[in-house]
């Protein structure tokens, strides 16, 4: 079995089979996928046949065109739309952090996780998906999927990514031309431990006409640290390092500030329309994926 398969339980992709993206905007592509269109109205109005591609969803098939002439035909209707999801998954080396053998996964391979699950449902509801890496610039990226046969080109993709580098989310997304050129719906995952440079990237994308949901992936060690003692504490992206006597009283610091540092980032994502979510790598991925998203309006 190759690696990608491993990402999503089956029993999970059964659940996610039944799910859809539930976008703000309604965004007309150039191929005819499965989603309702406002400017066109509330009704399915057939518009043409296509011939069936591998990934077409079979309970489109149009059987009586079938027998007159034993081609396979999918029927396309004038109010069906696509929807372009991006994934951009943070492979800065902190994100390498928090994994607890058969217990917690990595911020990494949380991301991963959640990435992939996202990307198989929208696969699944004829929307285009593309995924790409970075740190201070795009290290890889997978161009734009669609259908449900193309599932396992994603997951193999996510799976053969490994975190290593120095982040600068603003560095990446400043480049023009790896910013999506059609209007759509992009997700960050990442921790978001960033200096400087967050609130440029996340203007880039508005600026770029998408729709953004940021995924905050944090380890409960980042949440709420169980440490005591003289400590040597390193800076897993720089390798720098810090002596620190951990006191109840720098504990409780260290939370307040942990605390602050997201509420500024959730604060920020939501005067501008942004959706936010924190993620904590010890909620089981399929919790997340089917109950955390339609709380927030982002599934359906």
């Amino acid at each position: 079995m190759r690696g990608g398969l491993n990402l999503l339980d089956p029993a999970l992709m059964r659940r996610l089979d039944q799910m859809s993206i539930a976008a703000k905007s309604r965004i007309r592509g150039t191929m005819q996928g499965s989603r309702r269109s406002k400017q066109l109205g509330s009704s399915l109005e057939f518009a043409d046949y296509r011939l069936y591609t591998p990934g077409d969803d079979t309970r489109q098939l149009d059987w009586h065109a079938y027998g007159r002439t034993g081609k396979p035909f999918i029927k396309l209707f004038m109010d069906e739309q696509e929807l372009q999801v991006h994934l951009w998954l943070d492979a800065s080396k902190s994100m390498d952090f928090g994994r607890k053998e058969g217990v917690i996964p990595s911020k990494w391979e949380y991301a991963r996780q959640l990435a992939a699950g996202i990307g198989y449902l929208s696969l699944n509801r004829y929307d285009r998906v593309s995924a790409a890496t970075f740190t201070n610039e795009v290290t890889k990226q997978q161009k734009l999927l669609r259908g449900k046969g193309s599932s396992l080109r994603l997951f193999e993709f996510l799976a053969s990514t490994e975190p290593d580098g120095i982040g600068d989310i603003s560095a990446a997304f400043r480049n023009p031309a790896i910013l999506p050129r059609q209007a759509g719906m992009t997700w960050v995952f990442s921790d978001f431990f960033y200096e400087q440079g967050l609130e440029d990237a996340l203007k880039y994308l508005l600026a770029a006409k998408q729709e953004v949901v940021v995924v905050q992936v944090l380890a409960p060690d980042e949440l709420d640290p169980l440490l005591t003692g003289e400590l040597r504490l390193l800076d897993s992206e720089t390798g720098a390092a810090r002596e620190v006597a951990m006191s109840s009283k720098v504990l409780q610091a260290y939370k307040e500030a942990a605390f602050q540092y997201t509420q500024t980032l959730k604060s920020f994502c939501y005067e501008r329309g942004i959706t936010y979510l924190l993620a904590s790598t010890d909620v089981p991925a399929a919790d997340f994926l089917l109950g955390e998203l339609r709380r927030n309006g982002l599934v359906r």
